[in-house]
């Protein structure tokens, strides 16, 4: 007998139910198809499989020293995660799997608040009635974000995306399912016992070589972890971040944002948050920091939010 007969769990929201071999959650204000367009904005991405035609994408996971890969289809009103390569899964996995999910697309949050905001801004508005639902998809590894906000400074998407799918598919672990693999981040152990010209080798820069192994050092140390900074305020966060090597406030915002899942954290600086301001807004220069300031103002406790639809309309 299948020791997860009956098994759910309560989430914030609704909950997720066992039915079969897969888990179930209805949902509400979920915008599936804008998540997966996020999701799958890059054919270099190694870290998800993204599927548009079933409404779905593929991911590995660790969960407890295992490797495990889940399937998640995004439903108009529900989704519906099950696991490839298992056939019954541990009751600690599929909580561990559900959790994950969760946290991976914010589903505890009510933005009816943001969007009452929204509608009251001449720069939001239009752009949050088109993708209502989208919620911000988390990078929930610390390492993983501060590596990507690392690799991602002053280069364009495409070029940053060329060097994690180097990064990964070096020194990342991967599972192979139906002759696909799929890739995890490498480990922040990993990464830290690498030297600098194992990076330089995969077109990393000195410096960029430099900070990822740094931050690995830090992180496989445990002088800095993801537990320590949630209890911070936001601005605690951004000191904490800002004080190791190769991490600015762009940097610090973004790590914030993905992983840290502040709602204000705000990239001010971040070039997409830029051109997407300049399209929305019909202009033929790209405003000023001082200008972004000022409009964010309006933005107050939802700032990360408005940087995330904001992002959305650059795949248009």
């Amino acid at each position: 007998m299948n020791v997860l007969m009956g098994f759910y769990f309560i989430g914030v929201i609704e909950m997720w139910k066992h039915k079969g071999i897969e888990f179930r959650r209805e949902i509400q204000d979920v915008n599936g198809a804008d998540m997966l367009a996020y999701l799958g904005r890059n054919q270099k991405e190694v870290l998800h499989r993204v599927n548009l035609e079933n409404k779905s994408v593929m991911k590995a996971i660790r969960i407890q020293k295992e490797v495990v890969l889940i399937k998640l289809a995004i439903l108009d009103k529900e989704l519906i995660l099950s696991f490839p390569q298992l056939i019954h899964p541990t009751m600690q996995i599929a909580k561990a799997a559900t959790d994950f999910v969760d946290e991976w697309f914010d589903l505890s949050r009510d933005l009816q608040p943001f969007y009452d905001l929204a509608h009251r801004d001449e720069i939001l508005k239009e752009v949050v009635l088109a993708y209502k639902g989208l919620r911000i998809i988390a990078v929930e590894e610390l390492f993983e974000a501060l590596s990507w906000s690392i690799m991602g400074q002053q280069i364009s998407l495409q070029v940053a995306y060329g060097l994690k799918q180097k990064l990964v598919t070096t020194f990342g672990e991967s599972v192979v399912h139906d002759d696909i693999e799929y890739w995890l981040f490498p480990s922040a152990e990993k990464v830290a016992s690498l030297n600098v010209e194992e990076l330089r080798n995969l077109s990393f820069t000195q410096r960029k070589a430099e900070y990822l192994i740094g931050v690995a050092e830090l992180i496989a140390t445990d002088q800095l972890n993801k537990e320590q900074l949630l209890v911070m305020s936001l601005g605690e966060m951004e000191t904490r971040l800002t004080a190791i090597r190769g991490i600015g406030k762009w940097s610090a915002n973004y790590v914030i944002m993905r992983c840290l899942r502040h709602p204000d954290a705000f990239p001010l600086a971040d070039v997409g948050l830029h051109n997407a301001l300049k399209k929305v807004l019909n202009q033929s220069e790209k405003p000023s920091l001082a200008e972004i300031e000022e409009w964010a103002k309006n933005w107050s406790g939802w700032r990360a939010y408005a940087t995330f639809y904001l992002w959305r309309t650059l795949q248009e």
